[in-house]
């Protein structure tokens, strides 16, 4: 992936302050990170949990040279979603309000609860903002399988920021009120997680398509790393290792396949009016 000379104000970069609990390791963590990563709506009940914390603490230290260059990344790639939703948005006839973005290391605190890195990226509504740590990257490597490179970092921020995307555009709202209302069984609300989820896969492609049409930073093999991701952390995918079989019923980001599906149809249309995963769910 080619670096652009842009660069956000709108990066909060908290590794190396030191004092956060650090996060144990294993399957219990893989499923932690499975449940709630790249979770849509308010994740403020399971953040505020504190599952996987240990009480061993993080000290203070000075980021390295390749810390500070993954700093610098994010800056750029935040800022390339800010103006390619600055665009889509005017176009649109709606006005874009950016999202902050805060880089962590083990735990820190969110409008949404404490957060911790074994849930993986996640959006919160409450303060409009995306969490990240970067370690993150090895498990889903490691782990999960996928192929990680520059651009599969950038497709993990524009899926937070798709969130925040819906966020602005009322359907994280309309999807809360759903939850709330307790109208709705299990499998319903699963379904309408799906859907969120989805729909923030299909505008990580959008993002993508507008952007590199504006500056031709894809090189060969970065959507395929995007599609590895987007693949290796979809419901049957995950399933399959934490459990060693998969049940449909209970998914709640949709399955690999489905993934791979609405981030491509986001990237080949370069359409938000394409992108109704939802169908009759929110009407």
């Amino acid at each position: 992936m080619k670096w652009t000379d842009d660069r956000s104000g709108n990066v909060d970069d908290r590794r190396g302050s030191g004092g956060g609990a650090i996060v144990g390791g294993g399957l219990g963590t893989l499923i932690i990170a499975a449940i709630v990563f790249f979770l849509g709506g308010d994740p403020s009940a399971i953040l505020s949990s504190g599952a996987g914390n240990s009480s061993q603490q993080t000290e203070q230290r000075q980021l390295d040279q390749n810390e500070l260059q993954v700093g610098e990344f994010i800056k750029m790639i935040t800022a390339e979603n800010e103006e390619t939703w600055t665009k889509i948005f005017n176009d649109n006839g709606m006005q874009f309000q950016p999202a902050k973005v805060v880089l962590f290391e083990s735990q820190t605190q969110s409008g949404c609860g404490t957060a911790q890195s074994a849930m993986g990226p996640f959006y919160c509504p409450a303060d409009q903002t995306v969490y990240m740590d970067m370690s993150f990257f090895n498990e889903l490597q490691e782990k999960f399988g996928a192929k990680v490179t520059e651009f599969t970092i950038a497709y993990v921020l524009a899926h937070e920021m798709g969130h925040h995307m819906q966020n602005l555009l009322g359907t994280l709202g309309k999807t809360d009120q759903l939850r709330r209302s307790g109208k709705y069984s299990e499998e319903e609300m699963n379904r309408v997680s799906v859907a969120t989820e989805l729909q923030a896969d299909f505008y990580a492609g959008v993002w993508s398509r507008n952007s590199n049409e504006r500056e031709h930073f894809l090189e060969p093999g970065d959507l395929e790393s995007a599609v590895s991701a987007a693949e290796a952390v979809g419901d049957d995918n995950i399933q399959k290792k934490s459990q060693g079989y998969v049940n449909q019923e209970s998914f709640t980001h949709g399955s690999s396949a489905q993934r791979k599906e609405w981030f491509m149809k986001g990237y080949n249309t370069g359409d938000i009016k394409q992108g109704d995963t939802f169908n009759q769910l929110l009407r």
